[in-house]
């Protein structure tokens, strides 16, 4: 930790008294240096916070001082005063808590745009997804309910199965203990699926790419698989980037399949269409058809422990950090 001057709101941003802010996997591999966009360290990560609005910048349109919002922080996140483009910050519902709305941005946009947007997943499809139990998996099992007869399957250590059934998953799978790709084929008759979700990486992706079925649609969000303890192990990484699949359009056409990459980091000169979907999700949730399930809270001085416990997937849902 360590103490700074309060920033000033620039013309047209809003500056937030954080109340809560959102962990995610990304500020994990941040920290390894294995998260390439990361500002240089030493640097302050951090890409979502709730709060309330206590001074604009010159030219801001709102949300006025005073108002309860959930903002997207191009990292500087994890702080208890940020200053955004006014754009970036929506208010939230009078009946919505701060933990909550700190918990929606990066986890249910990712989930929301990859599902809606990029897979256009349709009714009786059918979905695995990877990391089930973590923020964006919970998020993906929740949104996939809004979809008529989706059948989910889900990759997650045992002990998280019951709450993977009680999110909505038909299927979850025990990576530690199954060959998942196997058990997808088992219970589909060998069929596959339509849409594969996928944040490991690696031989994991080319996995994915032989489950789908024909028009099926393969979605990288993320590289976990990078990540493999503490510290960053050199052979560990190669042998991952090693089992990236080679890829061409022809062969594509040629196995009707198509091979989508999601970075909702990557997006902040989309705003328009990153408010329009967050837009959406505050209303799912206003209508009570979304949860987020928080995993835990943890101060900014036992920030390290919060890193740990997504590192090592411990986690069932979102991990938020408190100033």
């Amino acid at each position: 930790m360590r103490e700074t001057p309060d920033p000033e709101p620039g013309p047209g941003q809003v500056r937030i008294r954080v109340a809560v802010a959102g962990l995610n996997f990304a500020e994990v591999m941040a920290a390894q240096g294995l998260y390439p966009d990361a500002p240089k360290p030493p640097c302050v990560v951090g890409y979502e916070v709730a709060g309330v609005v206590d001074a604009l910048g010159a030219g801001s349109p709102g949300p006025d001082a005073g108002q309860r919002v959930l903002a997207m922080t191009h990292f500087g996140g994890h702080s208890d005063v940020v200053c955004v483009p006014a754009d970036q910050a929506l208010p939230i519902p009078e009946a919505m808590s701060f933990e909550t709305a700190a918990a929606l941005p990066v986890n249910y946009l990712t989930a929301y745009h990859m599902l809606f947007r990029v897979a256009c997943v349709r009714p009786r499809e059918r979905v695995l997804v990877h990391m089930a139990a973590g923020g964006v998996g919970t998020a993906v099992l929740q949104l996939c309910r809004t979809v008529d007869d989706v059948t989910v399957f889900g990759t997650a250590s045992a002990g998280k199965h019951d709450v993977l059934r009680a999110e909505g998953c038909a299927h979850p799978i025990d990576y530690h203990t199954t060959d998942y790709a196997a058990e997808v084929r088992r219970l589909t008759g060998g069929e596959g699926v339509d849409v594969v979700l996928d944040p490991l990486g690696g031989n994991d992706w080319r996995k994915g790419l032989k489950l789908l079925r024909p028009s099926g649609r393969l979605v990288a969000f993320g590289f976990a698989n990078l990540a493999s303890g503490p510290r960053r192990r050199p052979a560990h990484m190669a042998s991952q980037l090693l089992g990236v699949p080679l890829l061409t359009p022809l062969q594509l056409m040629n196995q009707n399949r198509t091979v989508s990459g999601v970075n909702i980091g990557r997006l902040w000169g989309e705003m328009a269409t990153l408010r329009e979907e967050l837009q959406a999700i505050l209303t799912l949730w206003d209508q009570g058809r979304i949860r987020p399930h928080i995993d835990g809270s943890y101060p900014f001085t036992e920030a390290a422990a919060a890193h740990r416990r997504i590192l090592q997937r411990q986690n069932i849902g979102k991990i938020l950090l408190t100033p």
